[in-house]
């Protein structure tokens, strides 16, 4: 028994010296550990905390690089022009390019920037350009630009000679009038009560709407006691209104459609179909079976 014990333990010791220069080599391979210093240096640790402020420096923000930067101001021409129009109509005065680009803080852009810029004002919409009278040939950054509203209405006076120039009858909406005339509802509620206009108003909050021309010298004064006497008479119902204007062979204004009465409608005929009728008999020798029996239907 003890020697199969030694035989054992033999071949472990042999395994072992046999796996010895393997694991060495591994090893040798290994890059070497510097064994740490017995006291670090506050300098040591000022170089590690360094590290670690650099590393949280780096760290990404959350930018939304879908917004406007800080300024208020975007970086593109196309979104800078909605803040172009916005300062020209709270000026409400000819700016040049100049001014328009240091409003932006764009003075120091690339030409090629600025002269986009240029460029799409000129075709805008909501913005007239005036031309420079001392100049034959118009240069990129000649001439003024000013807001162009929707409707150039900027004054009382203004508002009463465009809604009687208008041809159509269609009023006009007090939101548009805002875009040139931002104070507009004032001189509206004015007007409204000198009988110039007549105005529309929200249900909410009483604001103005919708305007339309009105003529003052039709508008006459009641006699307070006729309003009085008006008040106290007692006038007939509807229904009797309608009763008699029929009986009169008048047609009422006031009638209401819902209450008319409709014909019943007529019940769909169900289509009855037709009865069929026998080909051409070619089974000869079954025609003892094949006779006509519509006769016999009921």
């Amino acid at each position: 028994m003890s020697s199969y014990l030694d035989k054992q333990q033999e071949a472990f010791k042999s395994n072992v010296m046999s796996a010895a220069p393997k694991v060495s080599n591994k090893r040798s391979f290994a890059a070497p550990v510097s064994a740490p210093s017995p006291a670090p240096s506050n300098a040591s640790n000022a170089s590690k905390n360094d590290g670690k402020d650099i590393k949280r420096k780096r760290e990404p923000e959350n930018v939304v690089y879908s917004q406007p930067a800080a300024t208020g101001y975007g970086s593109e021409a196309l979104t800078q022009i909605t803040y172009i129009i916005e300062f020209l109509k709270r000026k409400d005065e000819p700016k040049t390019i100049q001014e328009i680009l240091g409003y932006l803080s764009q003075g120091a852009a690339d030409t090629d920037t600025k002269h986009t810029i240029a460029k799409i004002l000129k075709r805008h919409p909501s913005v007239r350009f005036i031309p420079d009278a001392n100049l034959k040939s118009q240069k990129w950054d000649s001439g003024t630009y000013v807001h162009k509203p929707k409707i150039d209405v900027r004054s009382k006076l203004d508002l009463i000679g465009y809604l009687q120039k208008k041809a159509d009858a269609q009023g006009v909406a007090v939101k548009d009038l805002k875009d040139g005339w931002p104070d507009c509802e004032k001189p509206i509620d004015e007007l409204e009560a000198e009988h110039k206009i007549l105005v529309t108003r929200t249900k909410k909050d009483n604001h103005a709407r919708m305007v339309w021309a009105n003529d003052p010298s039709l508008v006459h004064a009641v006699d307070p006691e006729f309003q009085v006497m008006w008040h106290k008479t007692e006038l007939p119902s509807v229904d009797d209104l309608v009763r008699k204007l029929i009986d009169a062979g008048q047609k009422p204004t006031s009638e209401d459609p819902s209450k008319r009465v409709k014909a019943a409608p007529k019940p769909k005929e169900k289509k009855r179909k037709a009865p069929r009728k026998g080909g051409r008999t070619t089974n000869t020798h079954m025609e003892h079976l094949l006779k006509d029996y519509s006769h016999l239907k009921r």
